[in-house]
């Protein structure tokens, strides 16, 4: 399935100025994200990192709207969000779980979308056996999550984020359950349908390995209230969906390092912490 040319535009697809969201919580108020600027290029893959609590995932909320934010702007495409948090369309939005429908074959899980937004019937399997095809899943259409493994599901999960042609995309630390095998096989899938269909995608996750060896981009946040503490233009020497040549590159374990240092978190919380950072990275 080729995904149609997207007419190119200096204007970035998205960007947040000066955003500022806060929760009441026990007759408090608990500032989350506080005055959060950046903006997303066309063709870009943005991986986002922070300290566990920081707001990351409200950040994703607030800008495809399931969240409206307190103040600051959210422009897509140079147009503000609705106030009203309506969702914008054009955007793919994939979370950690797969939130497949056990009634539903894996085809028709990839098919969900395009029945609420009304494609034809055959255009959307055409689409959808494509993509299941592309995935590595030629055969599974009509199986049953319960009859999936972990990473096959997670790949007709990404095949429902991407049929609607998308875009954006959102993923909210969609490979953290997976092993580690499994991982880099759908971190090369998802960065290879992102740069061939042309679209920009921005990744919450809490492993730094992850973010340097998929983005092109890494921002780093603060605590609470979240603010862009540092980010870091990644410089590869290897295919963009090579996961493993990247982590083999010159350069990979210093990007980690610096990476981890503005985490502000010891190294004695090495191994324990959850944010994917391997021995040889840590090694001064």
């Amino acid at each position: 399935m080729q995904a149609a040319a997207r007419p190119w535009s200096p204007v970035p697809p998205l960007s947040v100025e000066h955003l500022a969201k806060a929760y009441r919580t026990g007759g408090r108020i608990l500032p989350v994200v506080g005055d959060l600027t950046f903006a997303l290029a066309r063709g870009e893959i943005v991986a986002i990192v922070g300290p566990s609590g920081c707001g990351k995932t409200t950040l994703l909320n607030a800008v495809c709207g399931l969240t409206p934010a307190d103040s600051g702007r959210i422009l897509w495409s140079g147009v503000p969000l609705d106030r009203r948090g309506r969702t914008p369309s054009g955007i793919g939005y994939m979370l950690q779980k797969d939130l497949l429908l056990p009634w539903r074959t894996a085809l028709d899980n990839v098919k969900l979308g395009t029945e609420l937004r009304g494609m034809p019937r055959g255009q959307a399997d055409e689409r959808a056996r494509a993509l299941l095809d592309q995935l590595g899943l030629h055969g599974f259409a009509g199986a049953y999550p319960a009859t999936l493994s972990g990473g096959m599901r997670q790949r007709v999960a990404l095949a429902r984020t991407l049929i609607n042609d998308p875009d954006v995309l959102l993923f909210d630390e969609p490979f953290a359950a997976l092993d580690f095998q499994t991982k880099l096989l759908i971190e090369a899938d998802t960065v290879r349908l992102v740069r061939d269909g042309a679209k920009s995608a921005l990744l919450i996750t809490h492993d730094i390995e992850e973010a340097v060896s998929i983005a092109d981009r890494v921002l780093v946040l603060s605590g609470r209230p979240t603010a862009v503490k540092a980010s870091y233009t990644i410089d590869l020497d290897c295919a963009p969906d090579d996961m493993i040549g990247a982590r083999e590159s010159a350069g990979f374990g210093d990007y980690v390092r610096q990476i981890w240092a503005d985490l502000d978190i010891p190294r004695s919380a090495l191994g324990r912490a959850g944010l994917g950072i391997s021995r040889a990275a840590a090694r001064p």
